[in-house]
C-alpha cells in the first residue's frame, strides 16, 4: 500500500494529457509488435471490411 499522499499524485498524473499520449504510444507500440509476430508466424494481413451499412429512405410519395 502506498501513501494517501502518493494516490493522490498518482491519480493526478493520470489525468494529465501527457499520460493520455504516452499510453497511446506504449500501445501503439505493443500492438505492431504483436502484429509482426503475427506476420511472422504465418497469420495473414488483415482485410478491410464494411462494419456498417448507411441505410436510406426508400423513394416513394411524400407524407404530408
Amino acid at each position: 500500500m502506498h501513501s494517501n499522499e502518493y494516490e493522490a499524485a498518482f491519480g493526478r498524473f493520470l489525468e494529465q494529457a501527457e499520460y493520455d499520449k504516452a499510453s497511446d504510444a506504449l500501445f501503439s507500440l505493443a500492438r505492431a509488435a504483436f502484429q509482426a509476430g503475427w506476420l511472422a508466424a504465418g497469420g495473414r494481413e488483415a482485410q478491410p471490411e464494411r462494419i456498417f451499412t448507411v441505410l436510406r429512405p426508400e423513394a416513394g410519395p411524400e407524407k404530408p
